[in-house]
C-alpha cells in the first residue's frame, strides 16, 4: 500500500521530471549548436591516404573500385537511377569532371542550379553510399568542347589557356571562387562524400607551363580542398604533369606492367591507381561506332584487380552530349565527335545494362564480402506514332525576325562577336552576307572553322571545309549577295591546338584575288528565345522543302511518359530541339542515327518538335524503342 507521504514523494518526483524536461528544452532552444560535431563527422579523422604501397581510409586498408558518371550528361531525373547502378555493381566511388563552360557560359554568371546542381549530385551518391573522386578542372577533356573552358577566354587573342598567363589564371581564380566553396563542405573530413580531389587533367600530353599545375594545386589547397589530391594522365604524359606531394595515376586500355613500373619511377612506394580505365570509346562523324569487346574488358579488369591496383572504370555511363557540346579531335584531320556519349559503357546511353555491366557485377560480388544491392529495374522505351512536319520557315525569312545583324568592315570569330552582353557567340552556326560583283573562285585561306555552305542570292553553290577550301561562283550580272553560314562543329578537347579554337571566319577569306568587305553577320545560336521570336511566322511546309530552314511538328505522347529514340531517314544535316531542349546533332554521314530523347523532357499530350536542316528534309520524324549508333568496329 502507498502511504501519503510515498504519493506526495511520487508527485514531487515527477514535478522535478517535468520541470528538467522543460528546463532542458529551454536550453536546447538556446544554446549555439553550431560548434558541435556534426552525426556525419563522428569517428572520422582520417581521410583517405596514400601510405606505401595501399589506400587508406581511416587507418584501413581501402580500395577505390570507382566508375565515371557525369551529371551533366544526364538528366537530373535520372541520376539517382544511374548511381544506383553503379553501386549494384559492386563500385564503391563515382567520379565526376565538372565543365567550367556551362557553370559560368557568361563571364561572372555563374550557373549551379537545376541539372547543373553539382552539390545535389554529390550529396545523391553519398545518401546511396558511394564515395566520391571530384574533378574540377579547369580544363576536363571529356570530349567536351574546348575540354569544358569557356569559349569567351579565345575573346583575348594573346589567349594562353592552360598556362600561368595572367588573363588565364585570373578567370580560374574568379571560377574557383564560385566552385569550390561549394564543393569543401562536401570532404569526408566534413563529414562528406568526397575522398579526392583531382589536379587539372592529363596535364601531361600539353606540359606547355612548368608553374602552371602547381598553382592549380595551391589554388585548391588555399580554398579549402583539405583531402587527398591526385593527377590524371596516360603513359607519354606521366612525366610532364607529376606536381610534387600530389599522387600520380594513370589512364590507360591495355594493361602493361611496364607501365605500372613506369609509374612507379615517379614515386616509389605509392598506390597505384588507374584513374581512367577505358570501357569503349568515343565516336566521331564519318567515322564507325566504337565497341571494345566485354571480354577484353573483363581481364584487363582482373589484371590490374590482381596487381594490387584500385580503378575507375571511364565510363561506367556516358550518357549524351546534348545540345552543341561536343568535341573534336584535330591531329592530322579534324574530326568532330557525335552527339551520343554512349561510350560502349558499363551503362548504354539510355542507362540500360550491357553484359560488361553483369560480368563486372559477377567479378565484384566475388570481393565484396556484403551481398551486392538488387538491380534496379530498367526504365521502359516507347516507339510513338512518327512525326511529318506541318509548318516551315526558311532560315531566310526568319533573319527578318532577329536582332539586327552586326555590320563589320572585316570578318568577326564567333567569340569576338558583340553579343550576350559583350561575351561573344559560344555554339551554333554563324551566317556572314556581302554583295560580289563578279564570278571566280572563292578561297577561304583555311579561314572557315568549321564547315560552311556558300549561296549566291538564296541559292545553294557548295560547302567549304578544312579538306575543300576552294569553291566556284558562277558568274552573274551585277549586283549578288553572297552568303556564308558556318557551322561550329564542335572545338577540340585534347592536344596542342586549344588555343586555336575560335570559329565562324577567322580571319580574310577570298573571291579571286580580293578579300571579301563589308559584311553583315547573324549570330544564330539558336537558343530558347530565338524560336520563340518564331512563334506566329511558321506557314505549311511546301512539297519542295529545302535548307537551311526550321521544321515543325508535334509528337504525340500518351500519359505515361516514356524515353524514346528519334530517327530521321532521309534528313541530312542539322539539328533537334524537343520542347525548346537542344537534342544536339544528327548527319546522314554516320555513324549515329539516332537520337536520345529522354523521357523527362516529355509531357503528355502534344510536344513540339523542331529541326533545322541545313540541306533537304525527309518526309518523317521517327519515334523507335531502340537505338541505333551505327556499324560496330571492335577496338584492339
Amino acid at each position: 500500500m502507498w502511504t501519503t507521504s510515498g504519493r506526495r514523494r511520487e508527485q514531487r518526483r515527477k514535478l522535478g521530471l517535468l520541470l528538467l524536461v522543460i528546463v532542458g528544452c529551454l536550453v536546447v532552444r538556446r544554446f549555439n549548436w553550431s560548434n558541435m560535431v556534426p552525426i556525419q563527422r563522428w569517428n572520422r579523422h582520417l581521410g583517405l591516404q596514400a601510405k606505401d604501397s595501399e589506400f587508406l581510409l581511416e587507418g584501413s586498408r581501402f580500395r577505390i573500385f570507382g566508375g565515371s558518371i557525369h551529371y551533366f550528361r544526364v538528366p537530373r531525373e535520372y541520376w539517382k537511377d544511374r548511381l544506383l547502378k553503379l553501386k549494384a555493381c559492386g563500385l564503391n566511388t563515382l567520379t565526376t569532371y565538372i565543365p567550367w563552360n556551362l557553370h559560368e557560359p557568361e563571364r561572372g554568371k555563374f550557373n549551379f542550379s537545376g541539372n547543373l546542381d553539382v552539390e545535389a549530385f554529390v550529396q545523391m551518391a553519398a545518401d546511396i553510399g558511394l564515395w566520391v573522386i571530384l574533378r574540377p578542372g579547369p580544363y576536363i577533356c571529356s570530349e567536351w568542347d574546348l575540354g569544358g573552358l569557356p569559349s569567351w577566354l579565345l575573346q583575348d587573342s594573346s589567349m594562353e589557356l592552360r598556362t600561368t598567363y595572367v588573363g588565364f589564371i585570373k578567370a580560374v581564380d574568379l571560377y574557383f571562387n564560385q566552385l569550390i566553396p561549394r564543393v569543401v563542405p562536401l570532404q569526408y573530413t566534413q563529414g562528406g562524400p568526397i575522398i579526392a580531389v583531382q589536379v587539372e587533367n592529363e596535364y601531361g600530353s600539353y606540359d606547355k607551363d612548368p608553374n602552371y599545375m602547381p598553382y592549380i594545386k595551391m589554388a585548391l589547397l588555399k580554398r579549402g580542398i583539405v583531402e587527398l589530391l591526385m593527377t590524371s594522365d596516360n603513359k607519354d604524359g606521366l612525366s610532364g604533369g607529376y606536381v610534387e606531394g600530389v599522387l600520380a595515376t594513370i589512364n590507360l586500355k591495355n594493361v602493361d606492367s611496364i607501365i605500372f613500373n613506369y609509374l612507379q619511377s615517379f614515386q616509389d612506394n605509392k598506390p597505384t591507381m588507374v584513374t581512367e580505365f577505358w570501357t569503349g570509346w568515343f565516336d566521331t562523324w564519318g567515322g564507325p561506332h566504337h565497341i571494345v569487346d566485354a571480354d577484353d574488358v573483363m581481364v584487363s579488369v582482373s589484371s590490374i584487380i590482381q596487381m594490387g591496383a584500385s580503378l575507375n572504370l571511364y565510363m561506367f555511363h556516358g550518357g549524351t552530349n546534348f545540345g552543341f557540346m561536343n568535341g573534336a579531335q584535330h591531329f592530322t584531320d579534324y574530326q568532330a565527335d557525335v552527339t551520343s556519349y554512349d561510350y560502349d559503357a558499363i551503362l548504354t546511353e539510355a542507362g540500360d545494362y550491357t553484359p560488361k555491366f553483369f560480368k563486372l557485377r559477377e567479378y565484384f560480388s566475388t570481393l565484396i564480402d556484403n551481398p551486392l544491392p538488387q538491380l534496379p529495374a530498367l526504365k521502359p522505351k516507347a516507339s510513338y506514332h512518327a512525326v511529318r512536319p506541318s509548318h516551315y520557315i526558311s532560315l531566310w525569312d526568319a533573319l527578318e525576325h532577329m536582332d539586327k545583324p552586326i555590320e563589320s568592315e572585316k570578318p568577326v570569330n564567333m567569340e569576338n562577336l558583340s553579343v550576350n552582353q559583350g561575351n561573344g557567340q559560344s555554339y551554333g552556326y554563324i551566317l556572314y552576307e556581302t554583295s560580289i560583283y563578279e564570278g571566280g573562285t572563292l578561297f577561304s585561306k583555311d579561314h572557315i572553322r568549321d564547315r560552311a555552305q556558300v549561296f549566291v542570292n538564296k541559292i545553294y553553290i557548295g560547302y567549304i571545309d578544312y579538306l575543300v577550301e576552294g569553291l566556284t561562283i558562277p558568274r552573274g550580272q551585277g549586283h549578288r549577295k553572297l552568303s556564308i553560314l558556318v557551322e561550329n562543329c564542335g572545338r577540340v578537347n585534347y592536344g596542342l591546338m586549344l588555343n586555336k579554337q575560335r570559329k565562324g571566319l577567322i580571319g580574310d577569306i577570298y573571291l579571286n584575288d580580293s578579300p571579301l568587305r563589308n559584311f553583315k553577320i547573324y549570330s544564330l545560336e539558336m537558343k530558347a528565345d530565338f524560336f520563340q521570336r518564331l512563334s506566329s511566322t511558321w506557314s505549311p511546309v511546301p512539297e519542295e522543302a529545302t535548307g537551311p530552314a526550321f521544321f515543325r511538328g508535334t509528337l504525340h505522347v500518351g500519359f505515361i511518359v516514356l524515353d524514346t529514340f528519334l530517327k530521321l531517314e532521309g534528313w541530312v544535316k542539322g539539328v533537334v530541339f524537343i520542347n525548346g531542349q537542344n537534342l544536339g546533332r544528327f548527319w546522314s554521314i554516320g555513324p549515329q542515327e539516332t537520337l536520345y530523347l529522354p523521357g523527362p523532357w516529355l509531357h503528355p499530350g502534344e510536344n513540339e518538335i523542331i529541326v533545322f536542316e541545313e540541306q533537304k528534309s525527309g518526309m518523317i520524324i521517327q519515334s523507335m524503342d531502340t537505338p541505333y549508333l551505327g556499324r560496330s568496329h571492335y577496338v584492339d
